[in-house]
């Protein structure tokens, strides 16, 4: 029975969820699989628990990542992120959330500072939604408060011409410029854009990655490549959730010819050794500020 936590999850609140989904849908032109609710997100983890034919696993828990599409959407974004990760806790999960920022926010200082206070872990930027570049000069501040004090989430790649903000040498650059920063780089380091993550991040001692939105675009073969390029100490499970749903997900990781130490690792052991770092991080950071 493999444990599972599911490293990457965008929830929504319920009045807003189908419209959230629908524009989601539009921006990447596919369908999307999930409800995108909490209730809809717990509903499936359930089903996920109970097994299906062929499944031995259970789904223990989430990384639950905010996006922020306008400033004025930060506070409100966080606040229902602290509340889900609250309720999910209290359902028996192990859930962290990992705040949306802006980059036109005008007191990132301030809200980093509130995100720790209502329980969230890290920072999410979506590039190509929030139309700004990784190391575009908004963020740097940002960067430099967070550096050695909380992880920074990221969406990695797109296909498309028009959206080359998140290529993975623009992150690149960033890590130089500070070098303690922590980063997941989603997708893989690079949704179509592997090559390019291949020759940045690899090897990066500050970088993660996870292997969402990524395993309906290759073959097992290649993403047998990739988790061992990227290394599978540094891979964690997702879905990309609403974009997926959990089942069909793991139906496409289970293709992958790996070990039951490999799938262990990515599957959970990866995201609690991801978690417990950053924890370090931030008591020492605050110890000493």
């Amino acid at each position: 029975m493999y444990k599972v936590i599911d490293a990457h999850v965008h929830i929504y609140p319920e009045a807003i969820s189908d419209k959230a989904c629908d524009a989601l849908g539009r921006f990447y032109e596919f369908s999307i699989q999930g409800g995108g609710t909490y209730s809809d997100l717990e509903r499936q983890s359930t089903r996920f628990k109970i097994g299906e034919p062929g499944f031995q696993a259970e789904m223990r828990g989430f990384m639950l990542l905010g996006v922020a599409t306008t400033p004025h959407q930060v506070p409100k974004v966080n606040d229902n992120l602290a509340n889900t990760v609250k309720a999910a806790r209290e359902k028996g999960f192990e859930c962290w959330g990992f705040a949306g920022m802006h980059q036109d926010y005008p007191d990132f200082e301030g809200e980093v500072e509130r995100a720790e206070e209502i329980g969230l872990t890290g920072i999410k930027i979506h590039p190509d939604i929030q139309g700004v570049d990784i190391d575009d000069g908004r963020l740097l501040r940002l960067y430099e408060i967070i550096e050695g004090r909380m992880p920074l989430f990221l969406h990695m790649g797109d296909a498309r011409p028009q959206y080359r903000f998140s290529e993975p040498g623009k992150l690149a650059k960033v890590l130089k410029m500070f070098p303690r920063l922590k980063v997941v780089a989603a997708h893989y380091g690079g949704y179509q854009a592997w090559d390019e993550a291949s020759r940045c991040l690899w090897g990066h001692p500050n970088v993660w990655y996870d292997c969402s939105s990524s395993l309906w675009a290759m073959s097992p073969e290649k993403a047998k490549e990739l988790t061992l390029g990227c290394g599978e100490d540094r891979v964690m499970y997702g879905t990309d959730y609403p974009v997926y749903s959990l089942i069909p997900y793991f139906q496409l990781f289970e293709r992958i010819d790996l070990t039951d130490e490999q799938r262990e690792k990515l599957l959970y052991k990866n995201a609690k050794s991801f978690i417990e770092a950053i924890e370090r991080d931030a008591r020492e950071y605050h110890e000493n500020h």
